[in-house]
């Protein structure tokens, strides 16, 4: 992919970077999962850079899309803390949450130096960023380790602050300091060393650094060599993540790597944190005495918390204690990675299975129940393809049946599903588009039945299905049914504003009445958690008063970014 060459970094080149940044994470996943050996042998570096960079391209996309045709472009800083932000709130993985941090260091110079006005910065410039990304990355780890991602970093920076001249020639020199860091890891940390590999999360961040050099220069960079023999005088090898490094008993390595192999915690716990620094630096502190590998990034009472333990319910707690947590992951690490040690035991294909895209906790609970692998769409926050790949693998099945539950989702769904195509797996996409449309489609679902037959029984479910939502304006607009003004409620019926009122009860049911007028057999109420206590009773009774022979029946959706979602079968 050929750039036309510059000299200086604007919004315009950090938009080039994500894009070619994301392209490089996406041809190195897999080998990067593959050498992905410390701290934990989960093989997912590689992925879960992806999934963070890919949040942070879609969030600088989005900047330029608010934009429109003729109406001028983002600031840089518009688009370094569009890129930042994006990171931080899409961050997977250990590996992720450093990324995410770099990126925000980097913002921190590029947005606060410049001002929202500054059309770019020259060289100067981003040698500084490239600093403050390596020391507020270190800054954001519990216990810095040497021979990990913050080494390639640290090496990156300096010999960025070495370079004189342009963007592109301070780019290379911290491009190729990263390469020559990144060849010495094996030597820096022991299980790098016996797995014989360079670090996965450093491996990735050359990646990052070749894409931004190219989105400078036009010239794609010279590839990291990673075959046998490539570096530390030709003891370096590509190792799949099934390589006993968790048998391997030491007595040289770095106290956290011997953890990591020996038998460390037992779960991964992620989450997002709405807190002031002040209970963040409580947080810290009590995190780091559960458990290990803690990584807290982020600022502006917006945190990314990770962190390894055994007690996964005391690491969330403490989450609640500092402030509001929420997309909340816990991931066992099970049998077979390096804090067990032990034999990882392939497990059989599922013949079919169900993917969908929830939009609260309590669908989410709702679908999985139903036998279902969901993917948590905060509101605000939809999922990227990158994370519905990921939830199209996790099923583990021969025949998959994606639900979008969403009409904005229907081209990332349509890519995701195309992708998890290409790697063997059956995929169907049902164009849903509320999950109340999908609830009607589990509903018929039959794995027993022909995967084609079960999809048209599945299809013609949701399409019988008409959905609407009951909302809150946040601004004056044009709707369809007149003008709205910020505060009142609006009832969209198929994806259309129909009804526009001062009140959530009455408004919503209007909204029913109007979807009965054309029939129906079934109500589905999905209740938000911020509607009204007696809303769902209210409509239960108006259904039995006026409705003969229609049932109803009523879901806690929790936080779902909708006051209420109603489904007329």
């Amino acid at each position: 992919m050929a750039q036309v060459p510059q000299t200086f970094l604007d919004a315009l080149a950090v938009r080039t970077w994500c894009g070619l940044a994301l392209a490089a994470l996406g041809r190195a996943r897999e080998e990067i999962d593959a050498i992905n050996v410390y701290p934990v042998a989960d093989g997912d570096t590689g992925t879960n850079l992806y999934l963070t960079l890919e949040s942070a391209a879609t969030a600088v996309e989005a900047v330029f899309a608010g934009y429109g045709t003729g109406a001028g472009e983002p600031s840089l800083a518009d688009a370094v803390r569009a890129m930042a932000h994006g990171a931080l709130i899409g961050a997977r993985g250990n590996s992720g949450t450093i990324l995410a941090q770099l990126l925000r260091g980097m913002s921190q110079v590029l947005a606060d130096d410049t001002g929202r006005e500054a059309a770019h910065i020259d060289g100067a410039g981003l040698r500084l960023a490239l600093r403050r990304a390596a020391d507020s990355a270190r800054q954001a780890v519990a216990h810095p380790v040497e021979g990990t991602v913050l080494t390639v970093a640290s090496a990156a920076a300096r010999a960025a602050e070495e370079a004189e001249g342009d963007c592109g020639t301070v780019a290379r020199a911290a491009y190729e300091g990263a390469l020559t860091a990144l060849a010495a890891t094996p030597g820096q940390l022991a299980v790098l060393g016996r797995a014989g590999v360079v670090d996965a999360g450093g491996r990735g961040l050359v990646a990052v650094l070749g894409a931004l050099v190219e989105a400078f220069t036009g010239e794609a960079v010279r590839e990291v060599p990673t075959g046998p023999g490539a570096v530390s005088g030709g003891h370096t090898r590509v190792v799949s993540v099934e390589s006993p490094v968790g048998t391997v008993s030491t007595t040289d390595a770095d106290p956290c790597a011997d953890r990591a192999e020996a038998g460390g915690p037992a779960y991964e716990v992620i989450y997002l944190l709405e807190a002031d620094d002040t209970a963040v630096a409580r947080l810290r502190t009590r995190l780091d005495a559960l458990g290990d590998s803690l990584v807290v990034v982020g600022g502006d009472e917006l945190w990314n918390v990770h962190v390894h333990v055994d007690d996964a319910g005391a690491a969330v707690e403490a989450g609640v204690e500092a402030g509001r947590p929420y997309r909340i992951r816990i991931t066992h690490f099970g049998l077979g990675d390096a804090h067990t040690g032990g034999e990882r035991l392939p497990r059989e294909r599922a013949q079919r299975a169900v993917v969908a895209v929830v939009p609260g906790e309590g669908l989410a609970g709702l679908y999985t129940e139903a036998g279902a692998t969901t993917v948590l769409a905060r509101p605000g926050e939809p999922p990227a393809s990158g994370e519905l790949v990921q939830a199209l693998r996790r099923a583990h099945a021969r025949e998959v049946v994606l639900l979008p539950n969403d009409a904005e989702l229907r081209h990332t769904a349509a890519a995701a599903a195309e992708q998890a195509r290409t790697e063997g797996i059956r995929v169907a996409l049902i164009p849903t588009r509320s999950a109340v449309q999908g609830i009607a489609a589990l509903a018929v679902h039959e794995p027993e039945r022909r995967f084609d037959e079960d999809v048209v029984q599945m299809t013609a479910a949701a399409g019988a299905t008409r959905y609407a939502e009951v909302v809150v304006a946040e601004h004056q607009s044009w709707t369809t049914a007149g003008i709205c003004q910020a505060g009142d409620v609006l009832g969209l019926i198929d994806g259309d504003v129909a009804v526009i009122g001062p009140d959530v009860t009455a408004t919503a049911a209007t909204v029913l009445d109007r979807m009965l007028q054309a029939g129906g057999e079934l109500v589905t109420l999905v209740v938000g958690d911020e509607a009204p206590e007696t809303v769902a009773a209210h409509l239960q009774a108006r259904v039995r008063e006026s409705y003969l022979a229609v049932d109803t029946v009523v879901y806690r959706g929790g936080h779902q970014g909708t006051l209420l979602l109603i489904g007329v079968e």
